[in-house]
């Protein structure tokens, strides 16, 4: 393979990617965090401050280790606090902290069930997205958009951050 094409130098970065994943050790979440000094509370522990603030430290920990969130403005701090400790903490997955081309990305609302569906179309699908959603499934019941109750997601930490080097996720 020659290092003077750039496609060459891109699929084998491509491939040492796939090999480093493959190769890695998933782990829970929980455990992670724990090893990152980040000690974990069950919600009913906390008042509705340190939750926020547990939260945030929470967000701000999985960021640097290259885990970002999204849609998120649908849940009060305390829900989302409550689905991270008991559908996410616990779930083994890969992390590469130390690469920062990597990022694990956890979305609220895209476990393709029917409530997630609804909580995207009714919060965060855009006009088109609606549009296209009812020409592929005319029989679904599409909800009014509302806007989300609460203004989180615009403060997450953005994998794009990390990539710059930006303390932004921070």
């Amino acid at each position: 393979m020659s290092r003077e094409d750039p496609k060459d130098e891109i699929e084998e970065q491509f491939w040492e990617h796939v090999d480093a994943y493959d190769s890695a050790e998933p782990q829970p979440l929980s455990d992670v965090l724990n090893e990152a000094g980040v000690a974990l509370k069950a919600a009913d522990e906390m008042d509705d401050a340190q939750l926020n603030t547990k939260l945030w430290e929470v967000i701000h920990s999985l960021a640097l280790l290259g885990v970002f969130l999204h849609n998120t403005n649908h849940l009060s701090d305390r829900q989302l606090y409550v689905e991270l400790w008991d559908e996410i903490f616990g779930e083994p997955m890969v992390l590469m902290p130390d690469n920062t081309d990597y990022a694990c990305h956890i979305d609220l609302v895209s476990s393709g069930s029917e409530e997630h569906t609804h909580l995207y179309m009714k919060y965060y699908a855009d006009e088109e997205a609606r549009r296209q959603w009812l020409k592929d499934w005319p029989e679904d019941d599409m909800p009014d958009h509302e806007d989300p109750p609460y203004d989180r997601d615009r403060s997450l930490p953005q994998a794009e951050s990390r990539r710059d080097g930006s303390r932004d996720v921070m």
